[in-house]
């Protein structure tokens, strides 16, 4: 049966990608950041984000795979998105075609600074 948690920005299945297409797997997780491009990203962010994502994979390993596990891992990793944003390692992205600042109002440095 094919397991998902769905987040604003984090997409986890329990299938993997074969020509365009999800496939059920008991064995592998897909994971999709960012699905409707509301944050610019760097290599290295998205490589944190995938990284965090592999720490939290291994954290249940030897459990079962559930609904809730899988939503844990989504929602730890919205947190940590929120991070990236908040250190100034990833930005909004001003073109994407809904703005609503889901992670808060972004940080404005001043020019007097």
């Amino acid at each position: 049966m094919l397991l998902k948690s769905t987040t604003r920005h984090i997409r986890i299945y329990t299938a993997e990608v074969q020509n365009s297409q999800l496939v059920e797997s008991n064995n592998v997780l897909t994971l999709d950041v960012d699905p409707d491009n509301e944050f610019n990203w760097s290599e290295d962010a998205l490589q944190k984000i995938y990284r965090k994502f592999d720490e939290f994979v291994e954290a249940y390993s030897g459990e079962d795979l559930t609904e809730y596990n899988l939503r844990r891992v989504g929602s730890d990793l919205e947190h940590y998105m929120r991070s990236l944003l908040q250190k100034g390692e990833i930005s909004y992205n001003l073109e994407c075609r809904a703005m609503n600042y889901s992670m808060g109002l972004p940080q404005v440095v001043s020019q007097d600074s």
